[in-house]
Parts: structure tokens; sequence; C-alpha cells
């Protein structure tokens, strides 16, 4: 475990530390923000609700279910673990936003969008790489700005995917007419 914690930090100061320059201590700490996307998500829900057909209607309604279920399980896996973020607990960290009052693993933001990316390639493909890529951005940018460490992000990935895949799975199950996803 102490190997792994190793790796773990050694990685979270190459991003935090290796990696700071000006131009991203700007960007980050606004990707990073959540606020910053509402507009994003508002846009391509109506997307979704209009363009999107029956397909579309589907995938928001799972959406919904999905990021209420990630928000409220993580919390509370949160709490279990009792992991302390690396702006707590650790020296020298370039930290560009406030260093949040509750634990780090795993980290919502990645478990959230990754679960998101998940179920979006699951009923659009052609907007998987788009997905994946924003998901992996917000989640690089909370080690950046000091508030998760690399494996918070890659364990709130794996998460999330697991628990879109059970929601989608389950929705199968429900509704095996649906033949489109």
């Amino acid at each position: 475990m102490d190997f792994l914690n190793g790796i773990d930090v050694s990685l979270f100061y190459f991003i935090n530390k290796s990696l700071a320059n000006p131009a991203c201590d700007t960007v980050m700490p606004f990707i990073t923000e959540v606020k910053h996307w509402y507009i994003f998500y508002i846009f391509f829900i109506l997307w979704l609700l209009i363009k999107g057909g029956a397909r579309g209607r589907v995938l928001v309604v799972l959406l919904l279910i999905f990021v209420f279920a990630a928000d409220q399980s993580s919390n509370y896996l949160k709490e279990i673990l009792g992991r302390l973020r690396p702006c707590k607990t650790l020296p020298n960290v370039n930290l560009l936003v406030g260093c949040a009052g509750s634990f780090s693993l795993p980290s919502n933001h990645a478990v959230n969008n990754f679960g998101v990316a998940f179920l979006i390639s699951a009923f659009f493909s052609k907007f998987r790489g788009v997905a994946y890529s924003v998901a992996l951005l917000i989640g690089l940018s909370r080690v950046f700005v000091g508030v998760h460490y690399p494996f918070d992000i890659l364990v709130g990935a794996f998460y999330g995917v697991i628990l879109a895949y059970i929601i989608l799975y389950l929705f199968r199950l429900i509704n095996r007419k649906v033949k489109f996803v």
C-alpha cells in the first residue's frame, strides 16, 4: 500500500507542480468549477430532448438517475474511505482553488463525468471521444488545482463507469423493447 501511495503522491506532484504554468494556472481552475459547465449541460440536455428523439429523451432520464445515484453513493463512499485531500496533508501544494472540507476518494467530478461519458457513448457513439475527453480534462484539472490525488480520479472514473453500466443494464432489463441501446 505504501508503494501505491508513493506512486500516487509522485504523480500528484508531477501534475500539480511540474506541469504548472501561467496558462494552465488560469485555465484549470475555470475547467474544474462545475458552475462553468452549466450552460453546456443545459444546451446539451435541450439538444437531447429536442433533436435526440426517443433515444435522447431516454438518455436524459438515465443521466438524471445516474447523477443522483452517483452523487449520493460517492459522498457515502468518501465518508467510509476517509481519505484526506492532498491540500490537507501534503506540503507545498500548488492550491489554485479552495480546499474542500470533504474527503477526496473517490472524486465526485470523476465519478459523474466518466459515468456521463459512458452513458452518452452508449446512446450516441459519435460523441464518445468528446465525452471522454471532457471527463479526462475535468479529472486532470482536479489534480492540477491541488484538491485530488490521481488515484482519486482513477477510482472515481472506474466507479462512475461501473455505476452507469449498472443503471444502463437495469434499464435494458426492465425495458427490453427498446432496441437502440
